[in-house]
């Protein structure tokens, strides 16, 4: 009798265990009907630059439609060394990559091993558990407590053990909206030092800080910049997202493992449209931009506490974090109140599930997405409070 290798499953284990994005109903959603989308954060504003499309045709036409150096282009690390507040190399401190995505995965690839722990925070960016656990990591959660979503000392401290290898970081905060203080981040940085653990930092949305406040970066404190990576995007600060324009920002040894890693991924993105933003990246106000989100800010805060939601004053980034609980009484979860605006007001937002550790524990939050042109967040406005 032949004897065949018991039954096993064709995906790998840890593929099978990840969940099914919180966000994907939301997309469907948002694709199938004619709401008002202040759910998924594709920039409604700024408008991408004309002088960026333009040269990216015209770089296309000029023959920049091969392989790009890995690491990335020239004159694009140059820009990018030049946005960032600390003093960066760009020869030996930046890396391109596909996006803030790969960025995430690249930092986490090259510096935990199956079975490390990550410290992370709940509630955050959906994905940053996901991809600590599709690397064979280990999400150690430190609850954000409501409603200014801050961290309790003791339990961030607990947080860390021998096993413990990098922190993921986000500031300004998806979906939360907080910028984090210096305060904090040397907090962090002693225990870094305590355990030796490298930081992982997403400053992706560190263009809108709001109300005189300065985006800190992990590369400005003491005790984190030396173990530190930063993730970038031009994403949301240029309006394009599809261009899948990342990076990363870290210590020249860190910056090699990096880009070894980052080759034998995904090699390289777009040439051209590396080609096209080095050389736009300069005719973008950045600061005319910044107050302008700043204003759309004050506008989604405006209408959505005249609905009756409740939430701390967003510091930075584009998202409002709301508690729905004065309007629902506790009596419907997140998800069935946005399927409720959309039917009644048609409006779209996204259930605060997603963000946490522990789904049902968003059951009163939703997430609002305010980077829309001025009209956009008036005709929601008006929708939202003539019901």
């Amino acid at each position: 009798m032949t004897h065949y290798p018991a039954a096993r499953s064709a995906v790998s284990a840890r593929a099978a265990r990840l969940p099914n994005s919180g966000l994907a109903e939301v997309f469907m959603l948002g694709r199938s009907t004619d709401a008002i989308d202040l759910a998924i954060g594709t920039p409604g504003y700024p408008e991408t630059p004309t002088a960026m499309i333009e040269e990216a045709s015209r770089a296309m036409r000029a023959g920049h439609n091969q392989y790009e150096n890995p690491a990335g282009g020239q004159l694009l690390r140059q820009r990018i060394a030049e946005m960032l507040g600390a003093p960066t190399d760009a020869d030996t401190e930046i890396t391109v990559t596909a996006g803030a995505t790969e960025a995430l995965y690249l930092a986490l690839l090259a510096t935990i091993d199956p079975g490390d722990e990550v410290v992370v925070f709940t509630p955050g960016f959906d994905q940053f558990a996901a991809a600590i656990e599709l690397v064979g990591g280990i999400p150690r959660f430190v609850r954000l407590e409501a409603p200014e979503w801050r961290f309790d000392s003791a339990t961030l401290a607990a947080a860390f053990t021998a096993r413990t290898r990098a922190v993921v970081l986000n500031t300004p905060g998806n979906p939360t909206g907080r910028v984090l203080t210096h305060d904090e981040l040397a907090e962090l940085a002693e225990l870094c030092e305590r355990w030796n653990v490298t930081v992982i930092s997403d400053e992706v949305y560190s263009t809108y800080v709001f109300d005189g406040r300065r985006h800190l970066s992990v590369a400005d404190v003491p005790g984190l910049a030396e173990r530190s990576i930063v993730v970038g995007s031009l994403s949301k600060s240029h309006a394009v997202s599809g261009w899948r324009l990342g990076f990363l920002r870290a210590d020249p040894s860190r910056t090699q493992v990096l880009q070894r890693v980052h080759q034998l991924t995904t090699l390289g993105t777009a040439a051209p449209l590396q080609h096209a933003a080095g050389l736009a990246i300069p005719s973008v106000d950045r600061e005319a931009v910044a107050a302008q989100m700043s204003a759309r800010r004050d506008l989604a805060q405006d209408i959505f506490s005249r609905l009756g939601m409740k939430f701390a004053p967003v510091e930075g980034g584009c998202y409002l974090f709301a508690d729905i609980g004065p309007l629902t009484g506790g009596r419907r979860n997140s998800q069935e109140f946005m399927r409720d605006l959309v039917d009644r007001c048609r409006v779209l937002v996204v259930p605060g599930g997603a963000f946490f550790a522990d789904p049902s524990d968003g059951d009163q939050y939703v997430r609002i997405a305010f980077n829309r042109p001025a009209e956009t967040l008036r005709t929601a406005e008006r929708q939202l409070l003539s019901v």
